[in-house]
């Protein structure tokens, strides 16, 4: 395993993180623990989770995956492990939770039942799982102001109580996801002014076939010390190739949810069938070569992958050790310029 460290700390992660989002729905509890075990035998520390979880989200499955990592840390040796978790934000995807959004009541509520769940007195590092305002987010293109968007500007406060659960232990350190340039800078410029908690990562998607990262967030990640945590790199399984070959099973997520089409447009599966070819060519699987693909990327901290089989976790943990070359990485370029980010 490869390590980094979480940018402005001294805790060391693993360069690949262990995705849980499965875990109660697709998977078993002990499925889910004997994912934790082997991945932990090959060196991941690092594990990320949220209040959600399992997705689909439901009112009935909320915070399963939680309580199944929560049954099987209460075993380990808690100070070798790096655990990040995540408040929801609004929508009627997670009213079924709360509707108060990120409000000082709603952050302490939420922590301390992840808390609970978790069978720990602390986390690593808190998310915010996605902006409050209405904004451009998964798989949106292009940001549209929304006129009947309510939302008022609260990033103080927020850092506020964020700070305050820094100060009492609850949680070390703070992040954001499914986040913005702008929005990032305002949490990072509410930090330097006011003297807050600062976010150390953002967690949003990034694969080959969506790079948008690239564009402004990328310039922030390098010029203000904030790391991406890559989500979706295997974008739900099509860059496995098993979709392309008819090989997946009747248990695949697209095929369980068919509703999860980010990655299903004609323009992906055109850019996917030419990254396939390019991996083949070079004696890489697909899955491999995606995921060494995020791993190299200068701004990336840690490469959050999920596996609903241990026989699919293994084979990603591998792309630890692939490194790719830089005519490869000249090559994948060809292709994204050829089809630039067809599921942003």
């Amino acid at each position: 395993m490869k390590y980094t460290t979480l940018p402005k700390t001294a805790i060391k992660v693993s360069k690949i993180c262990l995705g849980s989002m499965t875990w109660g729905n697709q998977n078993t509890e002990a499925e889910g623990h004997e994912q934790l075990n082997y991945a932990v035998s090959k060196g991941v520390n690092f594990i990320d989770t949220a209040e959600l979880y399992p997705v689909p989200a439901t009112a009935e499955t909320q915070g399963r995956t939680s309580k199944i990592i929560g049954t099987w840390l209460k075993h380990q040796k808690r100070e070798e492990l790096v655990i990040a978790s995540k408040i929801a934000g609004n929508g009627d995807y997670t009213a079924h939770i709360r509707t108060s959004g990120f409000s000082k009541a709603a952050l302490n509520e939420a922590v301390n039942s992840e808390l609970k769940r978790l069978q720990t007195d602390y986390i690593d590092l808190y998310q915010l799982h996605w902006p409050e305002r209405a904004t451009n987010t998964f798989g949106v293109r292009d940001y549209v102001e929304n006129k009947e968007d309510v939302w008022q500007d609260n990033f103080q406060s927020v850092l506020e109580t964020l700070d305050g659960l820094v100060k009492s232990g609850k949680i070390r350190h703070v992040g954001l996801s499914n986040e913005k340039a702008w929005g990032t800078m305002r949490f990072l410029n509410e930090s330097d002014k006011n003297k807050l908690v600062k976010p150390v990562t953002v967690q949003n998607a990034y694969s080959l076939i969506n790079r948008v990262y690239e564009g402004d967030m990328a310039e922030i990640s390098h010029r203000e010390n904030i790391g991406l945590l890559a989500y979706s790199p295997m974008a739900f399984g099509v860059l496995s190739g098993k979709y392309l070959k008819g090989i997946a099973g009747d248990n695949s997520r697209l095929k369980l949810f068919p509703r999860f089409a980010r990655y299903s447009s004609d323009q992906c599966t055109s850019a996917t069938k030419m990254y396939l070819d390019l991996a083949e060519k070079n004696n890489l699987t697909l899955a491999q070569m995606s995921l060494a693909f995020v791993n190299q990327r200068p701004f990336v901290t840690s490469n959050i992958i999920g596996a609903t089989s241990l026989e699919q976790l293994k084979e990603n943990l591998t792309s630890v050790n692939n490194e790719l070359s830089d005519d490869l990485l000249l090559e994948i370029n060809k292709i994204h310029n050829l089809i630039p980010n067809p599921a942003s």
